[in-house]
């Protein structure tokens, strides 16, 4: 027990990447109202997914928040849950690090797309998408 050095127990890898350990939980939208509101503002169209994006007037959270929602037209239960789990993922590697704080964000599947596309090509949308939502805004 003595006889161990300090190079052994630095041996350990940690399970989790120091980017998304630092990155706090992203907020759900849970109201019909805030999906409502966030379909009245910005939004831009991609090939695997629309993003619809306000800033909230009340800052309850100063953080971001997401949604997502697919339609009838993505398909049956099965591939319209497939494409809300591939939004979430998205939602959840790309807004803590390139979403605005004080904003909503709704992420809404296509047809065919947001299922069949692979996944770094929705990733690269995504980034293109809030770029081009946030552009000539001042942060």
């Amino acid at each position: 027990m003595h006889g161990e050095t300090a190079s052994s127990s630095q041996a350990v890898t940690p399970l989790v990447e120091p980017k998304t350990a630092l990155a706090p939980p992203l907020e759900k939208l849970r109201e019909r109202s805030d999906y409502l509101a966030a379909a009245k503002a910005k939004r831009v169209s991609t090939t695997g997914f629309v993003l619809q994006a306000r800033k909230r007037v009340e800052t309850s959270s100063p953080q971001p928040r997401y949604g997502t929602t697919c339609s009838k037209k993505v398909g049956n239960a099965v591939t319209r849950n497939r494409a809300k789990r591939r939004l979430r993922a998205l939602a959840n590697s790309v807004l803590p690090h390139l979403g605005r704080d004080g904003w909503d964000y709704v992420l809404i599947g296509r047809a065919e797309a947001t299922v069949n596309q692979p996944f770094d090509m929705l990733l690269e949308n995504l980034r293109f998408a809030l770029k081009k939502m946030h552009q000539g805004e001042t942060r």
